[in-house]
């Protein structure tokens, strides 16, 4: 079916089309489209117009474009949630319906390194909690959490309590109170420790969130690396005019 013409951009007119598609049915997730030949044929645009259209579609998730392989709708995510909040990982897959889950890998204590010297301001050679915990969603692995703490911030029994949460050990002192954190995104390929563990395949996207989490004194208090599968989870900010 090819497009009609509007007032819009073809491209624009492209991709609305391909996205009525994918959300009919017409096309499934990790399915292949059609080559770009057979695409602006049935279509009736370019292919200079179908590419902006496709990349601008990758840009938002929707397809994956793989060197010599082909062009593949992705699934889309089953977790969503906007960043301004502090919630946990268990009340995103909760509110998908799913029941949450952790798998304890491992909690380690270890003297600090310069990095976490000057990311804790605590002294050179200060023991640092290394907490490796894998959280699965109705029983699939789909969060790999790596998260550090000053030994001295958390109770003395923590190291033999595996399913503690961290944040109410850091809490139950009453001297810590977890206010605020900052976050950063980045995007990763394969990677060698986590993508297995994760099941991902060699081609799947993991987002990854590193949050510095500070307490009412403006101490920082934890130091978290949290590896989401990118087919299952997708993160919004609300962005107000100022």
């Amino acid at each position: 079916m090819t497009i009609k013409s509007d007032h819009r951009h073809l491209y624009l007119q492209v991709i609305d089309h391909l996205k009525t598609d994918i959300a009919n049915g017409v096309f499934k997730e990790n399915e292949k489209l059609p080559s770009e030949f057979e695409l602006s044929k049935s279509l009736g645009v370019s292919r200079a117009t179908l590419r902006e259209a496709l990349r601008l579609l990758e840009e938002e998730n929707i397809i994956v474009r793989r060197h010599g392989v082909g062009t593949f709708v992705n699934p889309k995510p089953v977790f969503t949630s906007g960043i301004e909040q502090l919630s946990s990982i268990s009340s995103m897959i909760e509110e998908a319906g799913m029941m949450p889950g952790t798998t304890y890998i491992s909690s380690t204590a270890a003297p600090s390194n310069e990095e976490d010297v000057k990311r804790f301001q605590c002294d050179d050679g200060a023991s640092i909690v290394t907490i490796k915990r894998v959280r699965n969603a109705d029983g699939e692995p789909v969060v790999y959490c790596v998260d550090q703490v000053p030994e001295t911030y958390l109770p003395g029994d923590f190291l033999t309590q595996e399913n503690t949460s961290i944040f109410q050990a850091l809490e139950r002192s009453g001297d810590i109170h977890v206010s605020y954190a900052i976050t950063y995104i980045d995007p990763i390929g394969y990677h060698s420790e986590v993508s297995p563990i994760l099941n991902c395949k060699a081609d799947q996207a993991l987002l990854v969130l590193k949050q510095v989490h500070y307490d009412d004194n403006d101490r920082v208090v934890l130091y978290s690396r949290n590896y989401f599968r990118a087919d299952k989870f997708s993160f919004h900010v609300v962005r107000k005019r100022v």
